[in-house]
């Protein structure tokens, strides 16, 4: 083999021996690029079910549940749990409805009252425009090639000091973690995502069971 087949062998090692490390260095696109993806992602969807589960601490307390989450625009969706079971929360585009099986009760708030942390998902029933609906929002890296994003929700100063989507580079929502203000955090994490499934109407029609009472909730459900 010759000096310069040498020379040369040698300069195609070090080419491949760098290119993990180039890769790393690749600039992060803009949270503006990201949250377009997102936006579009999201505004191209009629249904969708995912799989959830949803953390919470604080406050001394500690739980975990899960369950299955279906979207349908405009304005609705249902959460039921596996765990607790029997426990759902709906909101069929007027009304958002609390019930778990057992209550003596069930819950009922308009949408428009309604200040719930499941309801930061409700952006994903309209036009989702991501920049117009936080303040200050900005990226960071994640672990397996994902991304962050976070802001503070615009007109929820008071409760939540800020919200925090991962994101896939395609734009899809993985992962959703509200930081309160009281120092509380709930997190929401999904998977199996379904886009454009069909949804029959009628599974945002919640019935009562016989014989138990509607309270019209005055304050978060």
């Amino acid at each position: 083999m010759t000096a310069r087949t040498l020379v040369c062998h040698g300069a195609l090692l070090a080419a491949l021996v760098c290119l993990p490390s180039l890769r790393a260095q690749q600039p992060l696109p803009s949270a503006h690029v990201i949250a377009q993806r997102v936006d579009k992602h999201y505004n191209h969807l009629h249904s969708l079910r995912a799989g959830f589960t949803q953390s919470y601490q604080g406050l001394g307390m500690s739980r975990t549940e899960s369950g299955t989450l279906l979207l349908l625009k405009p304005g609705r969706m249902r959460w039921d749990y596996d765990s607790p079971p029997g426990k759902l929360f709906l909101l069929d585009g007027k009304y958002a409805w609390s019930y778990t099986r057992g209550d003596a009760q069930v819950q009922r708030i308009p949408v428009k009252n309604l200040d719930d942390f499941r309801s930061p998902l409700r952006f994903l029933l309209g036009h989702t425009q991501l920049e117009r609906e936080f303040n200050h929002l900005r990226l960071a890296p994640a672990p397996n090639g994902q991304f962050t994003l976070t802001g503070q929700p615009k007109g929820q100063e008071r409760a939540i000091r800020q919200l925090t989507l991962t994101v896939t580079p395609e734009g899809v929502i993985t992962a959703i973690q509200i930081d309160e203000t009281d120092g509380a955090v709930t997190r929401f994490t999904f998977s199996a995502e379904q886009p454009d499934i069909p949804v029959p109407p009628n599974t945002f029609r919640f019935t009562p069971p016989p014989g138990i009472p509607i309270i019209n909730a005055q304050s978060p459900v």
